[in-house]
């Protein structure tokens, strides 16, 4: 079946999760935050996913700008920094305002012009998504953002994914899901789509029972793969 239908997780694969915290590093008064951002980014990005996937086994959801909070928390915690209110108040309002990686405008127009289907799916919520895309002007390229607040679980739950047939009324087979998070490319591929891990740290391959069906290191590859 030829690909109509090409759709991105959001945070970490079009927009940089790291950039809150470098950019907080950079600006006066935040002196403590020089050496130890990229642990702080790394803490905060774990620990918003883990408690997403603690969330949805527990059947104990909350939209993502409460995990988002509680991930920061943890992290300023455990760098010795939670004592930093105004700190904590930057952090939150940058992420309002990711940066988009350099190459995502110009993939999304590529997709676009060959007249595929674009959207976001993801674990943010409406509003946070909408945030994001009008910070990195990316808005008018993409046909759709789902977010997982209307079916209220977290991904990689199959209700999220079916979001993509019932929107696009699409088949599994007609979609290419692109995620730079490993575990959520192979949960995708189990459920049925094609799948792209946008690897851009080099990571191993997660141990489950499915996995992706490409690996690339950004997401320049992307437009051919959706070609065929």
């Amino acid at each position: 079946m030829t690909i109509t239908t090409c759709v991105f997780d959001a945070y970490g694969t079009l927009f940089d999760v790291a950039a809150a915290a470098r950019q907080a590093a950079s600006e006066p008064g935040h002196e403590k935050l020089r050496d130890s951002w990229p642990a702080l980014a790394a803490h905060w990005r774990a620990k918003q996913l883990q408690y997403t996937w603690l969330r949805a086994i527990t059947e104990a959801h909350t939209d993502f700008w409460e995990v988002t909070q509680n991930g920061l928390d943890w992290a300023l915690d455990a760098e010795g920094l939670a004592g930093d209110p105004a700190l904590r108040e930057r952090l939150l309002a940058l992420y309002w305002e990711l940066s988009a990686y350099p190459e995502v405008p110009a993939v999304l127009a590529a997709l676009r012009a060959h007249g595929l289907n674009t959207a976001i799916l993801s674990n943010g919520s409406p509003d946070m998504l909408d945030g994001a895309l009008q910070s990195a002007g990316l808005s008018d390229l993409l046909d759709a953002v789902l977010s997982v607040e209307s079916v209220g679980i977290f991904k990689p739950d199959a209700r999220v994914y079916d979001l993509v047939g019932t929107h696009f009324d699409c088949t599994k087979d007609e979609v290419l899901f692109v995620s730079s998070n490993g575990w959520d490319a192979a949960g995708a591929a189990g459920y049925g789509f094609t799948t792209a891990w946008v690897n851009r740290a080099g990571e191993p391959m997660d141990r489950l029972p499915w996995t992706p069906h490409h690996i690339l290191t950004d997401l320049r590859g992307i437009p051919a793969l959706a070609e065929g």
